[in-house]
């Protein structure tokens, strides 16, 4: 049995994949994941990340793009005070933080990095580009 950690990490990248991703992705990241030495690779990528289903995105209005404001909008749609970190910055990646901390030290930044606040239904994602909330409604 793996240990604790390692379940959350696998459970919240895996669903974030499922949810999130375009189907025709979803394969080949699922296994980049599930594998150490392939998962750099996967953390290397998101600075500049292209395989997000546009079904899923909730663009955050301009005036909204700032750590507290997009942890209000988390909350009202749910998320609860921490979040898992799946992110290109060593610092982050594989921890569970309070969502405000984790939102405080990413935006803004460019840093690739997807927030999992409910697995496989809720999550933001940040990289060089752009701030997004990726939102799976039942």
């Amino acid at each position: 049995m793996l240990p604790r950690m390692e379940c959350t990490r696998m459970n919240h990248e895996e669903e974030l994949i499922k949810a999130f991703f375009v189907p025709t992705k979803r394969e080949r990241y699922l296994e980049i994941v599930s594998k150490p030495k392939k998962r750099e690779k996967f953390l290397r990528e998101l600075g500049h990340f292209k395989a997000l289903d546009p079904r899923y995105v909730v663009t955050i209005p301009t005036n909204k793009r700032h750590a507290t404001d997009i942890a209000l909008i988390l909350a009202h749609k749910g998320a609860p005070k921490s979040c898992w970190v799946t992110s290109e910055d060593a610092r982050i990646d594989g921890q569970n933080l309070p969502l405000d901390e984790a939102l405080h030290m990413i935006v803004g930044y460019g840093m690739g990095t997807f927030l999992s606040c409910i697995a496989g239904k809720l999550a933001y994602f940040e990289d060089k580009e752009v701030r997004w909330i990726l939102e799976r409604r039942s």
